[in-house]
């Protein structure tokens, strides 16, 4: 892989590592691989819009994160599984000198994990509203899930993750979909962006990155630049200073 900005480089395994890692403390990411019209999926799954080389960063993220956070839609979709001591994330983990294994956070306002799910363990955490069905949140105790109830019918993001943190997961990864991703924008707690770009075009009639308007401009900050394969592989901080913009008379 090779760095087209800031500085034009060869990247070998720590260098890309340096090249996502943040200072220690509380920072939310969040990752996607999307189109170039702003598709996120095919058929319902993103493997066909990635690459060799973005499973590797998806790999290193979830490898520098804490938690990953997942809204349950994407995790069902994806078919996601615990992060497991055998691993590939947990053998870069261990290589970084974190713990092996990272837990997973699924955001569901009513509580959709079900107990005989593959997620329904004790590494994972469930992050849901007050109306969601007790009962459900009770079966899902029971099987280990760590439950965090934030906000009442709707999930308070800002809540949730400083739940997360009391559990020391500071250094959040967002794999989405595009609903959280962008209740995550509208609730202002977005630090990072990490948005993989592959050679391809999608059209109408599959999730894009958004979705939906938001209320107002998000202003984004490019960071870096790379390229392995055609695929191009961006970092924004989010927020900063507003745009420049000019109005009619």
């Amino acid at each position: 892989m090779r760095r087209l900005l800031p500085e034009p480089a060869e990247l070998d395994d720590d260098a890309l590592a340096a090249a996502y890692r943040v200072p220690p403390g509380r920072f939310l990411r969040s990752n996607f691989v999307a189109s170039l019209d702003g598709a996120v999926t095919v058929d319902g799954r993103s493997g066909e819009l990635g690459s060799p080389g973005d499973r590797r960063v998806f790999a290193l993220l979830r490898a520098l994160a804490d938690v990953v956070l997942v809204g349950h839609g994407t995790a069902a979709a994806e078919g996601y599984r615990p992060v497991t001591a055998d691993t590939r994330v947990a053998t870069l983990r261990a290589a970084l000198g974190r713990p092996a294994a990272a837990p997973i956070a699924v955001v569901s306002r009513r509580a959709s994990l079900s107990p005989g799910d593959r997620l329904a363990v004790d590494s994972t955490i469930l992050v849901t509203g007050a109306s969601s069905d007790p009962d459900r949140r009770a079966a899902l105790a029971d099987a280990g899930v760590t439950v965090l109830v934030c906000g009442e019918d709707d999930v308070d993001l800002p809540l949730a993750l400083d739940r997360l943190a009391d559990l020391g997961h500071e250094q959040v990864l967002c794999e989405g979909g595009p609903q959280l991703f962008r209740a995550a924008l509208r609730a202002g707690v977005v630090d990072d962006l990490a948005l993989t770009l592959s050679p391809a075009l999608v059209g109408a009639g599959q999730p894009h990155l958004l979705g939906e308007p938001l209320a107002d401009l998000v202003p984004l900050e490019l960071r870096h630049v790379l390229e392995e394969d055609g695929v191009l592989f961006t970092r924004y901080a989010v927020g900063g200073p507003p745009m420049n913009r000019t109005t009619s008379p």
